[in-house]
């Protein structure tokens, strides 16, 4: 018996199982308790005819011709029924009133030679003629199906309990699958450090286990191969430098200067790899100053004066303060001119500073090549390339704009990337301003 009990209660299937057959068992016998009652009434209502027929002759002679009021009011009580008799001088009801329309009665069957069942609006009426006078005799009150349907909304009730009982503890077994998809969502965001809490011991209880582990075993091997890149990476500057020191005993050519040129390209790599781990680490600090945005901005994009399509700047009047990490926003300020440059076809750079009201908006925008819709969720991915044919001639590793997106997520912000294939491309980021209390 208890390892039975202990089944039932380690096992989600077991007790919703349980459940649905408690549910079925009460629901079943509801109905037929109700469906019982309801057939002993109308046994009950269709016999009370059968008993006034065997009687009606007693009744009768009991209020007498002609009729004894007193005996008729008091038969009236004890029967539980409406008794009516009228003549041509009289009309009187043991009710007190006549709420029956005995004009548009309905011949239903004789009962004896003088006594006829009759209906009226649905309601069985015995009716009596002797010695000039007519008696009515019915049932009192209510339609005589009204204790059915009583018994059948009673019946209806005590199911829908029933079920809505089921429902809560359903509701409540089935509470742990909404944190686990909850947790689901946190570890598919990236937030592997989550764990679903439950102190369940049932199947549910086993798969958060199994979640919670899988998690572990990610943190672990993430971290395992960030640790591993950047020593590798550390490791590769060594023979790196040694590279370049011996290209400057070489003469100069074209050979040189490709070699050089492939030399430099690895170096970028090599630093945007490091960085961008640095950056992905959930600890990462950021050496924050206050700066003037503007100020700041002016002087990032003074380096590319020279550019042959020309900057367009567009600055507020008034600075504003921010406080950021420079080296980090120059370089991502620098990633994204390098894009605009690499594809903009030549034409001019807008550069962009909106002044809101608890943000500082950087806005940087060509008119080149653009970027297919569909490409637009992922090209912001480490090794994304859009194009890999055009980008091994344009240059890139497809880091640039995933290094900025960490800046950015570092920084408490967003990158925002809107494009249009052969239009152009505008990527933002909005930097939160330091408030009059913070200067």
């Amino acid at each position: 018996m208890n390892l039975t009990l202990q089944s039932v209660r380690y096992s989600l299937f077991l007790r919703l199982l349980v459940i649905f057959s408690i549910t079925v068992f009460l629901f079943f016998l509801i109905i037929s308790l109700s469906l019982r009652a309801i057939n002993r009434n109308v046994n009950a209502i269709e016999s009370i005819p059968d008993f006034f027929a065997r009687n009606i002759e007693s009744i009768i002679e009991d209020i007498g011709t002609p009729p004894n009021l007193q005996n008729a009011l008091r038969l009236a009580n004890e029967l539980e029924w409406s008794i009516t008799i009228r003549n041509p001088i009289m009309r009187w009801s043991s009710d007190g009133d006549n709420r029956l329309d005995l004009k548009n009665s309905l011949y239903v069957r004789r009962l004896s030679n003088d006594a006829e069942m009759h209906a009226v609006n649905g309601e069985d009426i015995i009716q009596v003629e002797r010695e000039g006078y007519v008696f009515y005799l019915y049932q009192r009150n209510s339609k005589p199906d009204s204790a059915n349907y009583i018994v059948l909304y009673i019946g209806v009730a005590l199911a829908a309990m029933a079920l809505f009982f089921n429902y809560l503890m359903v509701n409540h077994l089935l509470d742990p699958i909404r944190k686990l998809r909850f947790g689901a969502e946190r570890l598919t965001s990236g937030d592997l450090s989550f764990r679903v809490e439950t102190d369940r011991q049932d199947e549910l209880g086993e798969l958060t286990e199994s979640i919670n582990h899988m998690a572990d075993s990610l943190q672990s091997m993430l971290e395992a191969k960030r640790q591993l890149l950047l020593a590798i990476s550390h490791e590769l500057r060594t023979p790196l430098t040694k590279a370049k020191l011996r290209l400057e005993f070489i003469p100069d050519s074209a050979e040189k200067e490709e070699l050089n040129k492939d030399i430099n390209e690895i170096d970028h790599l090599i630093a945007d790899l490091i960085e961008a781990e640095r950056l992905n680490d959930e600890h990462v600090v950021l050496t924050k100053e206050k700066t003037q945005i503007k100020e700041f901005v002016a002087s990032v994009i003074d380096y590319y004066r020279d550019y042959e399509g020309g900057i367009q700047t567009n600055f507020p009047k008034l600075d504003s303060f921010v406080l950021i990490d420079k080296l980090r926003i120059r370089l991502l300020i620098t990633n994204l001119m390098n894009n605009a440059m690499r594809h903009g076809r030549n034409k001019p750079i807008e550069v962009k500073i909106l002044s809101l009201t608890e943000h500082a908006v950087i806005e940087i925008i060509d008119h080149g090549e653009g970027i297919a819709e569909e490409h637009l969720k992922n090209i912001s991915e480490p090794f994304y390339r859009a194009d890999s044919a055009r980008q091994r001639i344009t240059g890139g590793f497809g880091l640039g704009l995933y290094l900025c997106r960490l800046i950015a997520k570092a920084h408490g912000s967003a990158l925002n990337i809107e494009s249009e294939e052969n239009v152009g491309t505008k990527i933002s980021i909005a930097l939160p301003k330091m408030m009059a209390l913070d200067l």
